[in-house]
């Protein structure tokens, strides 16, 4: 029996630039109605005109689709002026702590000074994503970072707050104390784990941040997602590399999931025998959230296997040459 989806939306999603995001933001506008997409680029995202600059670029990498890139800001020292200006146009302020991740360098050093532009997101009601990890050993930045999440859903109690790609028992935890507080989940996060990773010969494309963690972590937001929690939204969190970014010394964190996002994850659901809870993961919670309605439209998904490619140009996929047993049914191509 097919599958089908209203308005699916990736709620976590790299898409870079230039000819990378020439390459890649086809697939996403193919499988989603909309994105969230990142601020990180060389240049971080962090004015209006910016803003308007990446969306001209985006919309022209997806040609004829009518997928809406919704956009975010980077998170800095921002005044009244600025917040007030960009908040129809944009979805929420993205913050890295600085150096945690791919092109976060200006992110936040210091997190006893961000108190006053937090509060203005408060006053606007725009919601404030968060990449959180702290700088401490690797399998544990995530949970020592619940601590600034704490403090940011009791300081600012009327903020809607989005943890970020979470991959920890913890952090579903955590997620149960605050009912403004909503987290993304990653396809790869999951299905996979550390030993997936480096358990063998290293694997440079499973090399993601945050890291892939335990199989009980991974349990615990497999069963939390499976169940239909309302407050957790996929975001694939989908973020390319050339070969030569990560078959080297320095290799560069990054899962590209996109080519293979829904139908990995109808393939996960059935398998599991709770299709039904597909739709508002991929869609209804993340639109009751952010309070947005993309375009109306439908993706249907039909069980038939395909080889997933070993390479889209220079960038490897998540799940290559392996098989699936879900598609984007051919007669319904997603253009919205």
């Amino acid at each position: 029996m097919d599958l089908t989806l209203d308005t699916p939306l990736d709620m976590h999603l790299h898409l870079r630039q230039g000819e990378m995001l020439d390459l890649v933001a086809p697939f996403s506008a193919a499988q989603f109605a909309g994105g969230a997409v990142m601020p990180n680029l060389v240049q971080p995202v962090d004015s209006l005109e910016r803003v308007r600059a990446y969306r001209a670029a985006i919309a022209a990498a997806c040609g004829t689709a009518a997928f809406v890139p919704y956009m975010t800001l980077f998170f800095r020292d921002y005044d009244r002026r600025e917040l007030a200006e960009a908040k129809d146009e944009i979805i929420g302020v993205k913050l890295y702590p600085a150096g945690i991740t791919t092109q976060s360098e200006a992110g936040v050093r210091d997190f006893d000074r961000i108190g006053a532009t937090v509060a203005l997101l408060e006053e606007l009601d725009i919601p404030l994503l968060v990449h959180g990890e702290t700088g401490g050993f690797v399998m544990e930045r995530e949970q020592e970072f619940l601590a600034v999440y704490r403090w940011l859903a009791e300081t600012f109690p009327r903020l809607r707050l989005v943890m970020e790609h979470i991959t920890t028992a913890a952090a579903i935890d955590f997620l149960e104390r605050f009912d403004r507080v909503a987290a993304t989940v990653t396809l790869h996060h999951l299905l996979i784990t550390l030993d997936d990773v480096a358990g063998g010969l290293l694997r440079p494309d499973l090399f993601c941040k945050p890291i892939a963690k335990t199989p009980r972590d991974r349990d615990a937001l497999r069963r939390a997602v499976l169940s239909g929690h309302p407050r957790l939204m996929f975001g694939s969190d989908s973020a390319p590399h050339p070969r030569h970014k990560k078959e080297c010394l320095g290799c560069a964190a990054g899962v590209f999931s996109a080519p293979v996002a829904l139908p990995a994850l109808a393939e996960l659901f059935v398998e599991a025998g709770c299709p039904e809870h597909l739709p508002a993961f991929v869609s209804a919670n993340a639109r009751r959230f952010y309070r947005i309605e993309p375009p109306a439209g439908t993706v249907c998904l039909e069980p038939v296997a395909w080889l997933v490619p070993e390479r889209y140009g220079e960038v490897t996929p998540f799940l290559a040459g392996k098989t699936i047993g879900w598609r984007v049914k051919a007669a319904h191509s997603a253009r919205f």
